[in-house]
C-alpha cells in the first residue's frame, strides 16, 4: 500500500525532520510551514514513527480540497474511502485547526467531517449505530487559506513522548527540540557531552540517542500498530532494522550538572528509563564551577532564562557567567537557546551561527559558538 503522509513538527525543524525522512527512504519529500509531506509504503509509515527524532507525529493524508461551504466540507469528506482504515467498531474522533479561512469555527467543522465520516461508514457497512469500542483512529484536520487536509493519525501519543520521562522539572525541554539541537552541534558518537543545566536530563539523553543512532520511538507503542491494517512482521522487521542499526562501540561520554540535586537525581532516573545511563557522569553543581577537563568538548544547554524561571536580570546574569566560563577554544563548541535579543551582549561575543526555533509558544534563537 502507497500512502501519502505528513509529519507536523515544531516551527523551524522542517529542515531537519525532511532531511531525517529521506535518509530513511521516503519519496516526494516536501516542507511547509510546520510540517513535511512526503510518501512510501507501510515500511516508512512504520520506519518514521520509531526513527523520527524531530516530527511530533506521523498522519496519513487522505486528501486535500478547497471548502468555502460546510456542503463542500461535508462532500469531500464523505467521498473519502473511510473504511479502508475505520472498522465498523472503531472510534474515530475528529479534531483540527482553521486558520484565515471562510471555515474558521473549528467546533462546527469537527460535527460537519465526523457526520460525513459516519455517512460513508454507514453506506459501507450498511449500519445505523457506531458504538465505537474498537481501536481509536484519530481523524485529524487542518484548514489553512480554504485549503483542507483530512489526515489519520499513526502516531497517537505524540512522537516526543519517548517514554524515559514521566515526569520533569520546572519548564521541560521538548524531546524533539533538544534532539534538534544536538543535531545542530553536531553531535557524534566519538564526541564529549556537557549540558551544565541540565533538568531533567532530557538534552544529554537525546545527545545520547543521537550519538549511538538509538531509535527514538524503539520502545513505546503507536496507535497503528493496534489497528491490523499494516502486517505485524513489518513493525517486527523495522524493529529489529532499528536494533541493528545501534552504534556500540562508541567513545561518547555526556557531562551533566545542574544546581538542584532534584534535578539531578531525575536525570540519572530518566537516564535509567532510557537505557544510556552508563554514557551520563552527573553531578549537582552551580556554573560557577565549570571548569571541564576534556580537551574537546560539544555543550549544549537550555539554560533558565526570564519567560521560564528566573526574572530577566538574573538569567543575564547567568548569561556573564556563561560567558566567563564557555571560552573560545579551539576543539570546543557551545550551542545555547536563548528568547533573550541580548543573549550575545551579556553572553560577551557573536555567535558564529543563529537558529530560529520554537520552545514551546516561545520564540528563541539556537545559538552556536564553534571557532
Amino acid at each position: 500500500m502507497y500512502l501519502y503522509m505528513v509529519a507536523p513538527c515544531l516551527f523551524g525543524l522542517e529542515g531537519p525532520v525532511a532531511d531525517e525522512l529521506r535518509f530513511m527512504g521516503a519519496e516526494n519529500v516536501a516542507a511547509e510551514n510546520g510540517r513535511v509531506f512526503f510518501e512510501g509504503d507501510e515500511s516508512i509509515l512504520v520506519r518514521a514513527n520509531l526513527n523520527s527524532r524531530f516530527s511530533e507525529r506521523i498522519l496519513i493524508v487522505l486528501d486535500r480540497f478547497k471548502a468555502v461551504t460546510f456542503t463542500e466540507l461535508f462532500e469531500a469528506v464523505k467521498a473519502i474511502n473511510w473504511s479502508d482504515f475505520i472498522g465498523s467498531a472503531d472510534t474515530f474522533p475528529v479534531k483540527g485547526y482553521c486558520l484565515n479561512s471562510e471555515l474558521h469555527s473549528v467546533p462546527d467543522c469537527q460535527k460537519i467531517i465526523k457526520k460525513a465520516v459516519v455517512e460513508s461508514l454507514k453506506e459501507d457497512y450498511n449500519v445505523s449505530w457506531f458504538e465505537e469500542t474498537g481501536p481509536i483512529h484519530r481523524i485529524q484536520f487542518s484548514i489553512i487559506k480554504d485549503d483542507v487536509t483530512v489526515m489519520l493519525d499513526t502516531s497517537g501519543v505524540g512522537l516526543h513522548k519517548r517514554g524515559y520521562r514521566p515526569e520533569a522539572n520546572d519548564a521541560p525541554i521538548r524531546e524533539t527540540l533538544a534532539a534538534a539541537m544536538c543535531s545542530f552541534s553536531k553531535l557524534r558518537h566519538y564526541h564529549t557531552m556537557y549540558d551544565p543545566f541540565c533538568g531533567s536530563g532530557t538534552i544529554l539523553i537525546e545527545g545520547a540517542l543521537l550519538a549511538h543512532n538509538i531509535a527514538p520511538g524503539l520502545h513505546r507503542n503507536f496507535d497503528a500498530d493496534r489497528w491490523g491494517l499494516i502486517p505485524a512482521e513489518i513493525w517486527k522487521r523495522e524493529r529489529e532494522r532499528c536494533k541493528e542499526l545501534v552504534k556500540t562501540d562508541t567513545d561518547f561520554v555526556a557531562f551533566g550538572s545542574d544546581i538542584d540535586r532534584r534535578a539531578v537525581k531525575l536525570t540519572i532516573e530518566n537516564a535509567q528509563r532510557a537505557g544510556v545511563d552508563k554514557f551520563l557522569r552527573l553531578e549537582a553543581a552551580d556554573i560557577k564551577a565549570f571548569n571541564p577537563t576534556s580537551e574537546r568538548g560539544t555543550l549544549v544547554t537550555n539554560p533558565p532564562y526570564g519567560e521560564r524561571m528566573l526574572d530577566i536580570k538574573e538569567a543575564e546574569r547567568l548569561y556573564h557567567i556563561m560567558g566567563d566560563k564557555f571560552a573560545a577554544k579551539h576543539g570546543w563548541s557551545y550551542g545555547i537557546i536563548s528568547p533573550d535579543e541580548e543573549f550575545e551582549k551579556c553572553f560577551g561575543r557573536k555567535a558564529d551561527k543563529r537558529r530560529k526555533l520554537y520552545n514551546g509558544m516561545i520564540k528563541c534563537q539556537y545559538y552556536m559558538y564553534f571557532k
